[in-house]
């Protein structure tokens, strides 16, 4: 489709402070720029303000109702379109009534159908739709499936490209809009989003003994966070400005485990400047949801499996509280530079961690992160595959390489100019690009103009084309190691040599020194020392997630089988994809043993995995 330039000129010139102004934010028209993972052709015509009517049916497993878009279209433009999946469009029309010719392509697997409106002059369009019961964004679980085992829940996972399956609009990260909704759900339920909420916890009544539930988000921000949740829900003020929503039994424990949260906003802010999103509440999921958290604005998205009663998986809140900054407030274009989202909040998260746990604490974190980054290159095929490089193909980088390498690349930057330097550096930089679009080659431009300023020796010694562009990790790759970690590594070292289990003593042990033990033992072991192992740590008892997750790869590597039964159970319990995806993926490398082991659990846990994690273990077990 041919593109108008008078649009684009008038988008890129949008002043960076979006939502102070009420100007649109820019779309970015660089070739690094262009997302393929959408339909839409923003430089002719664009959404900037979505407006949700929803009804929320669990029946049907369905919601229904109009969408009302605000379009910013090119002098000229005839058309605007969009990104649907699997929605049922049933009729479009402009604000008067009149219905507007609208076609609906042909669905491609991976993105979905595009929705062609003729605007017809019109800025503004209404859209009439359902979903369908299998919509890859929401999840509708069945009350047995939630803690009080009394409610259904309904709950949506927009990141990357699922939005499109239950809200019509252009579904990439680099058309950023405002958005409001009214969404009305059966009476004894309560609805949560991601902006400020406006009628307070208890909403307004709603025929037939309905509530409805009205949200804003003034904030021009990328439509994947856009997020809601229906359930019965409670919540608890951890804080003036923060507090955490669940399930009413679950609440008091994640209150606890979230309690740190008011310091860690005085932390981040103290860092990067103004935390600019109003309120930082949480939602703690029940334990199918596929993430370990969500950033989305206002109310982060939390897994159950953080819950161990000792604080030390905050790191997974200290992650999803910097997002506000790096992701939500400065946003990657398009999936293909994700690390500018996840690299950028994997490091800002570490120096959350520093400034409330000391230094300490964060080295344990760097450090094991490193043992993720080794461990992901090991397995994309080594240093010269092309999923070991930062900017590629949308999603086609291996395992967690965007969090850990990139978080790697701004720490030796830390290490080259001092962090005094490199923390003023950053603090500007969110504030340059506050709620816009941002590619690599726009980063290496912004820190070249506005740090390296023309040192030739800086340049050289960074590396930075070698960083962002080619696969591997460079020579000058800064490793930070923890000292308590070191004394894991003691006491891995004696069990390996054939010391008893009994000597380990793990007793107050955090996650990650746990991590860092059960990933460090060989993976061959005799049947009588994974006894030994199970038996004296209480490996397939632990209430920790991450525990039971390392447990369950080593003894499938050994192929291990009293410690099926757990798994099983593990798996059918939780859907987080970081959890469970390693034990799948290792059951069926095993072969004609793991195999037939791997489609048994998925076929048993399949139904209570949101459709996100479903499809990722279909892959891996050939059932899609």
């Amino acid at each position: 489709m041919r593109i108008l330039p008078a649009l684009a000129a008038a988008i890129v010139i949008a002043a960076p402070a979006a939502a102070q102004t009420g100007k649109p934010a820019p779309i970015l028209t660089t070739s690094e720029a262009k997302d393929a993972w959408t339909h839409a052709v923003p430089e002719v015509a664009r959404v900037t303000h979505v407006d949700l009517n929803l009804d929320v049916d669990f029946a049907s497993r369905t919601l229904a109702g109009v969408a009302t878009l605000d379009v910013l279209a090119a002098a000229g433009a005839k058309e605007i379109v969009l990104d649907v999946d699997d929605l049922d469009v049933i009729a479009v029309t402009c604000p008067k009534g009149k219905p507007l010719p609208f076609t609906v392509g042909p669905r491609d697997k991976e993105l979905g159908s595009a929705l062609t409106v003729q605007l017809e002059g019109n800025k503004q369009i209404l859209i009439r739709y359902k979903t369908r019961p299998g919509a890859s964004a929401l999840q509708w679980l069945a009350p047995e499936l939630t803690a009080g085992k009394r409610k259904p829940y309904l709950f949506s996972q927009g990141q990357p490209i699922n939005n499109r399956s239950w809200i019509p609009t252009q579904d990439s990260p680099g058309i950023r809009q405002t958005w409001s909704a009214r969404l009305t759900v059966p009476a004894g339920f309560v609805a949560v989003m991601s902006g400020d909420r406006l009628d307070g916890e208890k909403g307004q009544a709603a025929p037939d003994g309905k509530r409805s539930f009205r949200f804003r988000m003034d904030k021009p921000v990328p439509p994947y966070l856009v997020a809601m949740a229906v359930g019965d829900l409670a919540f608890k003020a951890t804080g003036k400005r923060s507090g955490v929503w669940t399930e009413p039994s679950m609440l008091d424990a994640a209150a606890h485990e979230v309690g740190d949260v008011e310091k860690m906003i005085d932390a981040a802010q103290a860092l990067y400047g103004p935390y600019r999103w109003g309120r930082y509440d949480m939602l703690v999921l029940p334990p199918s949801f596929p993430y370990g958290g969500m950033e989305n604005p206002t109310l982060t998205f939390l897994t159950p499996t953080i819950i161990t009663g000792d604080r030390s998986n905050t790191d997974v809140v200290a992650h999803e509280l910097a997002h506000s900054w790096s992701g939500n407030l400065v946003t990657n274009a398009t999936w293909s530079d994700s690390w500018l989202n996840e690299g950028f909040t994997t490091y800002f998260e570490n120096r959350i961690m520093e400034a409330v746990y000391g230094k300490e604490r964060a080295a344990m974190y760097a450090d094991l992160d490193w043992d993720g980054l080794q461990r992901d290159i090991k397995d994309a095929g080594g240093s010269d595959a092309a999923t070991t490089r930062l900017h590629g193909d949308p999603g086609a980088t291996f395992g967690q390489l965007d969090y850990f390498k990139g978080s790697t690349f701004l720490r030796t930057i830390e290490a080259a100019v001092g962090r005094a330097k490199w923390d003023a550096y950053l603090r500007a930089y969110f504030d340059r690009h506050a709620f816009q679009p941002q590619t690599t080659a726009g980063f290496l431009a912004d820190l070249r103009a506005n740090l390296i300023k023309g040192d030739k020796a800086l340049e050289a010694k960074l590396e930075l084309d070698r960083w962002a562009y080619q696969p591997g990790l460079p020579g000058n790759a800064v490793h930070v190691t923890s000292a308590t970690l070191a004394a894991v590594d003691a006491k891995l070292a004696a069990f390996n040599a054939g010391g008893p289990a009994a000597a380990v003593q793990p007793t107050g042990w955090a996650t990650q020194q746990w991590l860092r033990f059960l990933n460090g033992l060989p993976r061959q072991q005799a049947p009588a020392r994974l006894a030994e192992l199970d038996a004296t740590l209480g490996l397939s008892a632990s209430n920790n997630a991450y525990v039971r997750s390392a447990w369950a790869e080593l003894a499938i590597a050994n192929r291990y089988e009293p410690a099926l039964p757990g798994i099983e159970e593990f798996v059918k319990r939780v859907g987080r994809g970081l959890l469970i995806y390693p034990i799948y993926k290792d059951l069926m490398a095993q072969g004609d043993w793991g195999k037939p082991i791997a489609r048994r659990f998925y076929e048993s846990a399949r139904a209570g995995y949101h459709p996100n994690a479903a499809a990722g273990v279909a892959k891996i077990v050939g059932a899609e």
